[in-house]
């Protein structure tokens, strides 16, 4: 189940095996009423897997995994406007979409991949990330600063990585020129025509068993937690240097 993530949080998206069904939650009524639904059609026992509703384009549009596949739809007409077929080798397991960049996607599955997508042209992936060594369970992009990703993996590791090179600030945090010298206006502009490079900043294992779930703080953007298999919940920081590196 999916609630709307901007307006007036009175429409809900639930996939159900191979629906998608749109509710409106109307005030009159104790019940939500069906405003419009789509079903998955093809071979075989279709079965969404997950699905994310876009912060973008007045949230009339949303992602969804089956199998290997990922679609997106439009709500107004519930008609499908891009798919990836083999987004990836093996199961989709989950989306998100960068709150900066209204076409931006991030997806995760069982070939053990992070792939990062611009819906408008997809057919490769924009980047690539490979760090784990099992399953990827979870991607996460940071709800403030979009170059913070988290991935959370049937290895028992949660991954922090910096992905500037597709963020909204692939430059760097700009700076205003009436706040730099001579010597370091140059300095500057020499550093704003390189992008910064994209990293794993931290491997997090304090976890014995497979991670089923990463979530960044809504209230604390360095602040985050991960779930997992072992009964533990753990709760961890962005590290203080790249905190810094980010808003200095």
């Amino acid at each position: 189940v999916m609630w709307e993530p901007m307006g007036d949080g009175k429409k809900i998206i639930s996939l159900a095996d191979n629906n998608i069904l749109l509710w409106d939650l109307q005030e009159s009524s104790a019940q939500a009423v069906l405003s419009s639904s789509a079903a998955l059609e093809g071979k075989g026992q279709l079965k969404f897997t997950s699905g994310r509703w876009s912060p973008h384009h007045n949230c009339t549009q949303i992602a969804t995994a089956n199998d290997t596949t990922v679609r997106g739809w439009d709500t107004r007409n519930m008609r499908q406007i891009y798919c990836i077929e083999n987004a990836h080798g093996q199961l989709v397991r989950d989306l998100d979409f960068n709150p900066n960049k209204q076409y931006y996607l991030a997806s995760c599955g069982d070939d053990c991949k992070v792939k990062f997508w611009d819906t408008r042209n997809v057919t490769e992936p924009v980047k690539t990330l490979e760090e784990h060594s099992h399953w990827v369970w979870n991607v996460r992009y940071n709800h403030s600063h979009d170059q913070l990703i988290l991935t959370g993996s049937s290895d028992s590791r949660v991954i922090l990585s910096n992905m500037v090179s597709i963020s909204s600030e692939p430059f760097g945090h700009m700076v205003d020129d009436d706040e730099l010298s001579d010597q370091e206006d140059q300095h500057q502009e020499e550093k704003i025509k390189e992008p910064l490079q994209d990293s794993v900043i931290a491997t997090y294992e304090e976890h014995e068993d497979s991670v089923y779930a990463v979530e960044w703080s809504s209230a604390d953007p360095w602040l985050f937690a991960s779930l997992s298999y072992d009964g533990r919940l753990v709760i961890n920081r962005v590290p203080r240097a790249l905190k810094y590196h980010i808003l200095l």
